[in-house]
């Protein structure tokens, strides 16, 4: 069963950062695109970043861009989101999810794996 970790949500001022983690396994690792959507109260989830399965590429939603970084971890086998700036807008449940595609790709269909969630709430 492939199994999706995700940690380092919590709560922090506007203007803060924080770095979410999400690890899995070596084999789900190594065959997939990564990426991070959320999904804030009353909303419906959106893609928030992606990275390709060799690293090289990466993707952002508008929103976040210049904000936000994602990384991949071959060592650790682990995806990281770190996240500056914060706004109140940012405030939701954060999802790892791994598609076993080269690209990371923003449509949510393509992503087999999913992490439980982590909170980030964000304060004015």
């Amino acid at each position: 069963q492939v199994q999706l970790v995700e940690s380092g949500g919590g709560l922090v001022q506007s203007g803060g950062s924080l770095r979410l983690s999400c690890a899995t396994s070596e084999r789900t690792f190594i065959r997939s695109a990564m990426a991070w959507f959320r999904q804030a109260p009353r909303k419906e989830r959106e893609f928030v970043a992606g990275i390709s399965r060799n690293g090289a590429t990466t993707n952002y939603a508008d929103s976040v861009k210049g904000r936000f970084t994602i990384a991949r971890d071959g060592v650790k086998n682990a995806v990281y989101l770190q996240m500056n700036s914060l706004k109140p807008e940012d405030t939701a449940v954060y999802f790892c999810a791994a598609a076993s595609v080269p690209y990371a790709v923003q449509a949510q269909r393509a992503y087999e794996y999913w992490g439980q969630g982590t909170q980030v709430t964000v304060s004015s």
